[in-house]
């Protein structure tokens, strides 16, 4: 493996702005499932998260696909939802376009952990991430199958060891948790302009 698990995710990121700077439906997309792979490494404890994730993935993929034109901008789809108040559905493009912030917001907290605090557990420094991040917009039950789930976290040299390939896995990590969280916060940003960022799990 060229470079470490992150690189063709970073190197996709280069491209999700468009030049005027308006956030591109297909490498934000592409990025995004380009993580998929270092999610698998977690084994069972990210099984849950990986489905998510793929899940909206393919949703918002779906609907691009219908009119790439038309859906070039990652947030075409959602004013449009937005606009005929279908934004709410729990099908929604909006709805799987929140998820997946969200589901990014606690892998950027995650490594973000991984790299800060070298003598954590990967079960704690996945713990520590989720309460920072999703568990707020959990229901009981999502948020007991996660709590249950963390505990069957990777030995953390293991996944390092597993992620690393031939490339600097410390210096791919902190670039990714440099330049992927802005792009999440202007979706959270947009989201909110909607009134749609505040939704939560039943």
């Amino acid at each position: 493996m060229e470079g470490t698990v992150f690189t063709p995710a970073l190197e996709v990121m280069k491209h999700i702005k468009s030049e005027d700077g308006v956030i591109l439906t297909r490498p934000f997309l592409d990025a995004c499932k380009l993580i998929l792979p270092v999610i698998e490494k977690f084994g069972a404890a990210m099984a849950l998260v990986k489905s998510d994730i793929g899940g909206n993935i393919t949703r918002l993929e779906n609907k691009y696909l219908t009119n790439p034109t038309k859906y070039n901008h990652l947030y075409s789809m959602v004013q449009e939802e937005v606009d005929a108040k279908t934004a709410k559905g729990s099908s929604s493009c909006t709805n799987g376009l929140l998820w997946l912030t969200r589901a990014m917001d606690f892998l950027v907290a995650l490594f973000r952990n991984l790299l800060e605090h070298q003598d954590w557990a990967m079960s704690q420094a996945c713990s520590d991430s989720y309460s920072k991040t999703l568990k707020q917009w959990h229901g009981w039950l999502a948020s007991s199958s996660f709590t249950v789930a963390m505990k069957l976290a990777p030995d953390r040299k293991k996944f390092f060891d597993v992620v690393g390939g031939t490339g600097d896995v410390n210096s791919d990590i902190e670039k990714f948790c440099t330049t992927f969280p802005p792009f999440l916060e202007e979706n959270h940003k947009f989201l909110a302009s909607v009134g749609m960022d505040g939704l939560k799990a039943s």
